[in-house]
């Protein structure tokens, strides 16, 4: 299933977060229950490209992000609208740090906040996700 890049958001850190809004697997993933863990998503994969990013489940689920026209923030970057396109926020930099880390968290929510609050997020009680292993 393609995924509208308007309802990503790539954010970039030593532990790389893929933000999906309103996301066909979203029932799929595990329901997040604190801010302190992450799970592992098992039978999860990531495949981290410049163009597509792929998150690929078990059975039938799994999704396609058109990455490169899907927004990047950095770590600290606390306003979502804001993306730096061509400078240390590029899709390429995301991905460099997924494959650094080994894969990334993904967090599925209804739609995308307009600042990021990473303890309200993990623990609204509605959120979905955790860490996806790079596809080997």
């Amino acid at each position: 299933m393609l995924l509208d890049p308007e309802n990503t958001l790539f954010v970039r850190g030593a532990m790389p977060v893929l933000l999906l809004a309103d996301a066909p697997v979203h029932d799929a993933l595990p329901l997040l229950t604190s801010a302190d863990a992450v799970p592992l998503c098992e039978g999860w994969s990531i495949a981290p490209r410049l163009t597509l990013c792929v998150v690929d489940g078990p059975g039938d689920h799994g999704l396609v992000v058109p990455a490169l026209a899907a927004p990047v923030i950095g770590e600290a970057d606390g306003d979502t609208s804001s993306s730096d396109a061509g400078g240390t926020n590029s899709m390429g930099d995301w991905c460099a740090d997924a494959e650094h880390a080994g894969g990334a968290v993904v967090l599925s929510v209804s739609q995308l906040p307009d600042r990021l609050n990473w303890p309200t997020l993990l623990s609204s009680g509605t959120a979905r996700g955790g860490f996806v292993r790079v596809l080997g």
